[in-house]
C-alpha cells in the first residue's frame, strides 16, 4: 500500500522550514540567529536541531521552500497565454507584482541569497545561481517556442534576452527597494514589455 500521509515528523519538519524561511529571506544566513529561529518556530534548540543536522542545512531547504513560492508565482503567471510576446510580459509583469507583494517576507530569494553568500556560504551561493539558470532556461524555452512558431524574430538571442531581463528587473527591485519607489520597477516593467513586443513578427515578416 503507497503512503499518501506525511508523519507527525514530516509536517513538523516542513513546519520549521515554511517558518525559518522569512527569518532567513530578512536576516539572511548570518544575521539569522539561533534565538532568531527559536522565536519563530517556537521550538527550542534540540527541537530544530532533532530535524536537522545544523544551521545552514536548514537554511538551504528554507531557500529551496521560498523560491518554491517564487517559482509558483511565475508558473500561474503562464497560464493562458496566447503567444510568446505574451508569455513574456506576463512573466515580467508577475516579478513585479511579486515585487510590491513579496510572496515570501524579505522579498527576493534569489537576490538576498545572492547578495549576502557571494563570498561567505557557497552552498547557498550556489543554490541561488541554479535558481537564475532556471529561470534563464524559461526564458530561453520561450523564445525558442516563439521563434518556432514564427511569432518572435528570426535573429534574437534567447541567451541576451534571457540576461537583459533578469538583469533588469532584479536591479529594478534593487532600486526600488533602496529608493522605497515602485516607479524604478515600473519604469523597468514598461521597457521591457515593450522591448518584447518589439520582437514580435509582424505583417509576416521576420
Amino acid at each position: 500500500m503507497v503512503r499518501t500521509t506525511s508523519t507527525k515528523g514530516e509536517r513538523t519538519r516542513q513546519r520549521i522550514v515554511e517558518l525559518a524561511a522569512p527569518v532567513f529571506n530578512r536576516q539572511g544566513y548570518a544575521g539569522a540567529s539561533l534565538r532568531d529561529l527559536i522565536g519563530a518556530t517556537g521550538l527550542e534548540k534540540g527541537g530544530i536541531y532533532n530535524h536537522f543536522g545544523s544551521k545552514e542545512q536548514l537554511a538551504l531547504e528554507a531557500y529551496d521552500y521560498a523560491m518554491s513560492r517564487v517559482t509558483e508565482s511565475l508558473a500561474r503567471s503562464q497560464e493562458g497565454a496566447t503567444d510568446a510576446v505574451d508569455r513574456l510580459t506576463r512573466m515580467i509583469q508577475a516579478f513585479a507584482r511579486n515585487a510590491r507583494r513579496p510572496s515570501i517576507d524579505g522579498g527576493c530569494p534569489m537576490m538576498n541569497t545572492a547578495i549576502e553568500a557571494d563570498d561567505t556560504n557557497s552552498e547557498l551561493r550556489d543554490r541561488a545561481r541554479e535558481s537564475m539558470t532556471l529561470w534563464h532556461r524559461l526564458v530561453g524555452r520561450i523564445v525558442k517556442d516563439g521563434k518556432a512558431d514564427g511569432t518572435l524574430v528570426a535573429d534574437v538571442d534567447p541567451y541576451a534576452l534571457a540576461s537583459t531581463i533578469t538583469a533588469s528587473l532584479e536591479g529594478a527591485l534593487m532600486l526600488a527597494r533602496l529608493y522605497d519607489d515602485p516607479a524604478h520597477m515600473d519604469r523597468v516593467v514598461d521597457h521591457l514589455v515593450a522591448h518584447a513586443e518589439s520582437l514580435r513578427v509582424k505583417d509576416g515578416h521576420s
